[in-house]
């Protein structure tokens, strides 16, 4: 008798089970199980090219690199959820909102197409992933000209192959690229320069203001670098940064446009650095970085110093940097090489030194076929009066600084002196 009871408690529990289920299936579903062989899409159907489903995400990758789109993770729904029918909702009702909705997409389509296809868009350019081959460039280093192969430009060009198999070395050996990810976020340093084909990575303190009046002057937007003056360089937007375009754009030009960066020695860039921010005035570093620092690193501060930020002390800073919890987040000034251009995500096509700017600068610049009364600059963007920050100053500015915190910042730049053959700036480092 129980086993009787307990048996028909079981199925009178399903069937009850299987009702509630009917009652509160989505109506997306209802209209496919009721409706069969013709096709009714409750959403915008997205074009294969730019982007695939997340269920079809990992079968169809490659095919989507190859066309030019990276692809895209999709939420289950872009659009509100439909209402979902209670249990007291009848079958006929049910059918009735089913129609409705069906005449609702037909009437609206048009309109949801453009809307969904804007946020697809803007979704697709923040967001998504580009995947690349382990060498993505499709030209590298532009091939010497017959007549350039027994003068000076064959000792530089060799130069670059050294450099640039030192760098693939170093990132082989400390670095996992098997994925070879790169988002908007690692092209965000790069700007673009369409007619001469050129990408270049922005550097700070290795001569960036110099070379983005090269490209403005590539570009055609001014005659002479000396006719551009340092704010319409750094904040005119005259210039075009990779991120700014969709997913085909940045992809085709980081297939086919010359890369190029130019770096500087790591203590060298970072004591040009803490002198042009932090011993001039500055209406940015001053109360943002200068006020957090003298707070956290400075005993017996003064208020004006509080209240300042200003007169902040080198062995203040490096102790700011080296801080893994510090009070303020890093700045493109002092960070790393490794970190603002991705090098081992990038296959730049040439790596250029501060140290060797001119040579190198021009050397770049016959290489893309630039005109031939377009040189390097060689005036200083800021403080002019100022002594440029050489192998001397920077030695004077570490020898404040215990042997043990010279140590950190050596460790700190570690992957930059490696990847790029530098030599170490003092005999007691390891």
């Amino acid at each position: 008798m129980r086993l009787t009871c307990m048996f028909s408690f079981i199925l009178l529990f399903g069937a009850v089970g299987l009702v509630v289920f009917i009652h509160l299936q989505d109506p997306e579903e209802i209209v496919h199980q009721q409706t069969p062989g013709i096709k009714y899409n409750m959403g915008f159907q997205q074009p294969k090219k730019d982007c695939v489903s997340s269920n079809n995400q990992d079968r169809r990758l490659r095919k989507n690199t190859a066309d030019g789109a990276a692809p895209v993770k999709q939420s289950d729904s872009l659009e509100p959820s439909e209402s979902v029918p209670t249990k007291l909702q009848s079958t006929d009702r049910r059918q009735s909102s089913i129609m409705f909705a069906m005449k609702d997409q037909q009437k609206g389509e048009e309109t949801d197409a453009i809307r969904l296809h804007k946020r697809r868009r803007r979704f697709i350019i923040k967001k998504s992933p580009i995947l690349i081959s382990m060498n993505s460039s499709v030209l590298n280093l532009p091939t010497l000209k017959s007549e350039d192969r027994n003068n000076k430009w064959k000792s530089l060009y060799q130069i670059q192959g050294e450099r640039k198999r030192i760098m693939r070395e170093t990132c082989s050996k400390y670095k996992s690229n098997n994925r070879r990810i790169i988002t908007p976020y690692h092209v965000s340093r790069i700007f673009v320069e369409d007619k001469y084909r050129v990408l270049y990575c922005e550097v700070p303190k290795a001569g960036c203001s110099n070379w983005k009046r090269v490209l403005m002057v590539l570009n055609g937007l001014a005659s002479s670098t000396k006719d551009i003056q340092h704010n319409t360089v750094h904040y005119g937007n005259y210039l075009k940064r990779l991120d700014g375009f969709d997913h085909k754009g940045i992809y085709h030009r980081l297939n086919t446009y010359t890369k190029m960066l130019f770096i500087r020695e790591p203590f060298e860039k970072l004591v040009s650095a803490f002198r042009d921010k932090f011993e001039h005035p500055n209406n940015y570093y001053h109360p943002v970085f200068g006020k957090a620092i003298i707070s956290r690193y400075r005993v017996n501060a003064t208020k004006e110093a509080l209240r300042t930020g200003s007169g902040v002390k080198f062995k203040e800073f490096i102790q700011y940097l080296l801080d893994v919890h510090r009070p303020v987040g890093m700045d493109i000034h002092w960070d790393h090489v490794n970190r603002l251009c991705s090098p081992c995500l990038i296959d730049y096509d040439f790596v250029g030194k501060f140290e060797s700017m001119e040579e190198d600068a021009n050397f770049f610049l016959h290489l893309i076929g630039a005109p031939r009364n377009l040189t390097f600059p060689k005036f200083k963007d800021r403080h002019s009066n100022e002594e440029r920050t050489t192998t001397k100053i920077t030695q004077q500015y570490f020898a404040q600084l215990s042997p043990a915190q010279r140590q950190q910042s050596y460790d700190f730049y570690y992957m930059d002196y490696l990847m790029f053959n530098y030599s170490k700036p003092f005999e007691d480092l390891y």
